[in-house]
């Protein structure tokens, strides 16, 4: 029994991750239980890996990668190399040395290495790159037979191979070949010339039923009206049978009334359906006047090219029945050869023109031919490919997927776009956004403060969510400008577009409801300011209409109950003065009770304290504690198998805040600071305050201590 690989483990995230220290870890890592891993699921869109790498890995090509898929590409690329620990050294080239042939190959990429390298006259080289890799297949792209299987028109050399290859395409279609060019591939060439044979075939089988080119032309007409004229007969013998049923064999007024309704051509198919002529007893069908105007072109060349050459009557303008029996009874043979003409897009040409087609046959096959038989070098060179794309980025995958060791030792996860700018601070924990409405719905659960942006660069649009993970959110609005910087450097102009609100950190919690009181106070101000305004407004527009009856005397009654030259009633006055005085005795109360507290005045003021911010900062604490990752990345099209915790220390480093360098020079005087007015006088007043509290507890501990002390001096032996 093989022993079971030992892996090494980190914790990080409040998760147990695998930690990738060598290349047997990435060898057995199809042996690592699945729920230790961080990841299950990813979109190879969207983040910022490479798309090629992505896609070797992605076999089932549904834009997502998962544990079955990474692990076959661990195991592939450790089948072909000698040591596993190619993988961990990264970069973008492999020394040919270092390739292995697995059992069960024929060619090994060593020998297709060589190849590349000979063909770009790098013959001493003894490492291959990617970019030698690239080269190659963009030489290889632009060689007359690339391998992939299709040849265009300017393959051939002879024109009439040429002709062919564009008549396969126009007949059966074209597909695109590795250049983006419009070519023929085998299975085309294939069905093309079968059905060339086949009417071939046809054409030389029992042509001879016909006779001549007139009566084909014959059969011909006879065959694109035989229902139509079928049905017209058969109507007639109806209305024989019975003069009662001829009204409803012919088209009904209603019918006609529906027609006339409608913007009609000889073609409209509601007009072909109507019957060739007006139904009647034993009626001969009408072959020019009197007949359906969708008919009438084929009924003409019925006239002309099979009745009067059959029949010998090249005035009739009708047949009968009997005459139609007849002469479908010299056109049968020559219409059941048509009846055996296969239907195909070449049916139009003759047999001149089906055998020079088919004489360019062997030389369409063959180039076709000579065009696959460089797939296997095609093949080759997309393996050679693929190893040396997993050789750079696999380590890095598994330690985006497999473990987030990428993103908690702050080396930039696959999953992050940017960095985005705003409040003198720059958020890295950034995330690409397809449908912001639906992101949101699920990311909400990350407790966790998310500003969704648009970001614009040019004619490019894309959306982003940022988590803010550290200091204030006071000023994050909807509508904001910012800036972000994707994992390229480019700068995007970016916009708040929608807000997820939640705590940053305890300390914002703690100041969060003063900060709510001191806005619902100027809320309220304004309220009142903007009533007062209303209110002297209304004033100031009835003084200016009582303007005009000034000298018109204030009657005794009115003038008796206000104080001289005052609008103020007398009796305002005295609520006024009695709340003031109510006000001012609750005050000194509660100062007193508040002295009278002594020592205990710091509980009493810390117990205030935590009274207000208590309860925001327990539950800033419990939303601190669940703030994970797991939701945005689950709403990004992530599969987390964890919660993959955001604490406060890593958030820190998450959201960075502003600060001046630790040598620079400051200037701190301000010219333009804002004056004080009342700053001063109000912190003197704080603290005058503060000293009175504490002299008032000096003296009542004085109080309580002094009886004592004088008590133990009284009885102490010789007092």
């Amino acid at each position: 029994m093989r022993e079971a690989h030992e892996f090494e483990f980190f914790r990080a995230g409040g998760v147990e991750q695998v930690l990738i220290r060598s290349g047997a870890d990435i060898a057995h890592i199809g042996e690592l239980d699945q729920k230790l891993w961080v990841a299950l699921a990813c979109p190879t869109r969207g983040i910022e890996f490479d798309r090629r790498t992505l896609d070797f890995i992605d076999t089932d090509h549904d834009l997502r990668i998962r544990p079955p898929e990474l692990i076959a590409a661990c195991e592939w690329a450790c089948a072909h190399l000698h040591s596993p620990e190619e993988l961990m050294e990264g970069g973008d080239g492999i020394a040919l040395s270092a390739l292995r042939q697995p059992a069960g190959e024929d060619d090994a990429l060593a020998d297709e290495a060589r190849y590349v390298l000979r063909l770009l006259q790098k013959e001493d080289a003894s490492v291959i790159t990617l970019d030698d890799v690239m080269r190659r297949t963009g030489m290889l792209a632009a060689m007359r037979f690339n391998g992939d299987g299709i040849v265009t028109p300017e393959t051939a050399t002879e024109e009439s191979v040429r002709c062919t290859l564009r008549s396969i395409a126009q007949t059966h279609g074209s597909t695109r070949d590795c250049n983006g060019r419009d070519g023929v591939d085998k299975e085309r060439a294939q069905a093309f010339f079968a059905e060339a044979e086949a009417m071939r075939l046809w054409q030389a089988g029992d042509g001879t039923a016909c006779g001549s080119a007139a009566m084909l032309e014959a059969a011909e007409a006879v065959g694109a009206v035989r229902e139509k004229v079928e049905d017209f007969f058969t109507r007639c013998r109806l209305a024989a049978y019975d003069s009662q049923a001829a009204a409803a064999l012919n088209a009904s007024h209603e019918t006609f009334l529906a027609l006339g309704g409608q913007e009609l051509t000889l073609d409209h198919e509601r007009i072909a359906a109507l019957p060739l002529a007006p139904i009647g007893p034993g009626r001969p069908l009408p072959l020019r006047a009197g007949v359906n105007p969708a008919w009438s072109e084929a009924l003409a060349t019925l006239q002309l090219k099979a009745i009067a050459p059959l029949l010998g009557d090249a005035s009739v303008d009708q047949i009968d029945e009997s005459a139609w029996n007849e002469l479908q009874r010299r056109v049968a043979s020559c219409q059941a050869w048509l009846a055996q003409k296969p239907a195909s897009p070449l049916s139009h040409l003759d047999g001149p023109a089906l055998s020079a087609l088919l004489e360019a046959q062997g030389a369409v096959m063959a180039l076709i031919e000579e065009d696959e038989r460089a797939a296997p070098h095609n093949a080759r060179l997309r393996d050679l490919e693929k190893l040396l794309r997993l050789k750079r980025d696999l380590r890095r995958l598994l330690e985006n997927f497999v473990s987030f060791k990428a993103f908690y030792h702050r080396e930039g996860a696959i999953f992050q776009a940017g960095t985005l700018y705003l409040d003198s601070r720059s958020c890295d924990l950034t995330v690409r956004v397809d449908d912001v409405k639906q992101h949101a719905a699920l990311a909400g659960l990350a407790k966790t403060c998310l500003a969704y942006c648009e970001c614009r660069r040019g004619n490019e649009r894309m959306h982003i969510v940022a988590a803010f993970t550290a200091g204030d959110v006071d000023f994050l609005l909807s509508g904001r400008n910012c800036v972000f910087y994707d994992r390229q450097g480019h700068d995007w102009d970016a916009t708040i577009t929608r807000l997820i609100e939640n705590p940053t950190s305890v300390t914002q919690a703690f100041f969060s409801p003063y900060k709510k009181f001191v806005r619902l106070i100027e809320e309220q101000v304004a309220k009142r300011a903007a009533v007062s305004e209303a209110g002297a407004q209304g004033a100031l527009s009835s003084l200016a209409s009582s303007l005009g009856t000034a000298d018109k005397a204030i009657t005794p009654a009115a003038a008796a109950g206000r104080l001289p030259g005052s609008r103020i009633d007398v009796g305002t006055v005295a609520a006024i003065g009695v709340a003031m005085g109510s006000i001012s005795a609750v005050l000194v109360a509660l100062f007193s009770k508040f002295i009278d507290l002594g020592q205990w005045i710091p509980i009493a003021l810390g117990g205030i304290v935590i009274a207000i911010s208590g309860p925001s900062m327990l539950i800033a604490w419990l939303k601190l504690r669940q703030r994970s990752l797991g939701p945005i990345l689950d709403a990004s099209g992530w599969a987390i198998n964890g919660r993959m915790k955001v604490n406060v220390r890593l958030g820190a480093s998450l959201s960075r805040t502003a600060h001046i360098p630790r040598h620079a020079i400051r200037l701190l005087r301000d010219p333009f600071a804002e004056r004080r007015g009342m700053a001063r006088p109000l912190a003197a007043a704080l603290t005058l305050a503060a000293v009175v509290a504490a002299l008032a507890w000096q003296l009542d501990l004085l109080d309580r201590e002094l009886p004592r002390a004088l008590q133990h001096t009284r009885s102490m032996p010789g007092n």
